[in-house]
Formats: structure tokens, C-alpha cells, sequence
């Protein structure tokens, strides 16, 4: 597997673009985190993985080389133990809709939510 020519991430869109010598891929800092190739996110079976919920403004607050094989991103919610490797970001970015849709259909059958949840006495509506 090729390693990417370039890493970008984008703050304010909060994408990470990989562009590899063929193609370049756009990839959501929620997707990214929410199918993080970490235990905490996948567990040690295919039949572990644990719903993320919640992220939708997640953002990236650094990326660091692991070898010749790997990123590590650390998101701004503390998340930092999953190791990207190519071959998976290269996964994410052409099966991105089928990910999405994965996820989006998760979250509707457990009634969860994309948006974070506000702790309570943390809300205060205007009258």
C-alpha cells in the first residue's frame, strides 16, 4: 500500500484530505472518529464496536506519523488511540457514502444522536 503524498487537515471544514498518487479523498473529522480503528471503538470482535455519539463537531487537534504505515489523530474530545493506517484511509474515502450511510443508520436505531449532549444545568434558554 502507497503512503499518501499529502495530509492536510482543514479546521474550519474540520476535513482531513489524504491524496494519494491516484486519488485524493475528503474525509470528515466525525467519520474519522466515530470509525476509529481503536479497541475503544471497535473492540476486540468484529461484534464490539460501540456506537460514537455525539461527535458531529469534532475536530482534529493533531496529526503525528506513526512509521512509514500510520497516522495517529488526536481529536478534541480526548480520543487519541487509533492508529490510521493507508490502507484504511484509502478504505474511508471510497466507501465514504456506504460508512456515512452505515453510521447514520446506527444512530436512527439506537435513537441516538450526532449532536453532543449538554449536561444538564449547563442549558440555559433565553426567555
Amino acid at each position: 500500500m502507497s503512503r499518501p503524498r499529502k495530509i492536510t487537515y482543514h479546521r474550519k471544514s474540520r476535513v482531513l484530505e489524504v491524496a494519494f498518487d491516484d486519488h485524493t479523498f475528503d474525509l470528515p473529522a466525525e467519520l474519522l472518529r466515530v470509525y476509529s480503528p481503536s479497541a475503544e471503538v471497535r473492540g476486540h470482535a468484529s461484534d464490539q464496536r460501540r456506537l460514537q455519539t455525539g461527535k458531529k463537531y469534532v475536530a482534529i487537534t493533531a496529526i503525528e506519523p506513526v512509521g512509514n504505515y500510520a497516522v495517529k489523530l488526536v481529536f478534541d474530545d480526548g480520543h487519541d488511540t487509533g492508529l490510521y493506517g493507508w490502507e484504511f484511509l484509502r478504505d474511508l474515502g471510497t466507501n465514504l457514502e456506504r460508512y456515512w450511510q452505515e453510521y447514520l443508520t446506527e444512530l436512527k436505531a439506537a435513537n441516538a444522536s450526532r449532536l453532543p449532549a449538554i449536561p444538564v444545568g449547563q442549558w440555559n434558554p433565553k426567555a
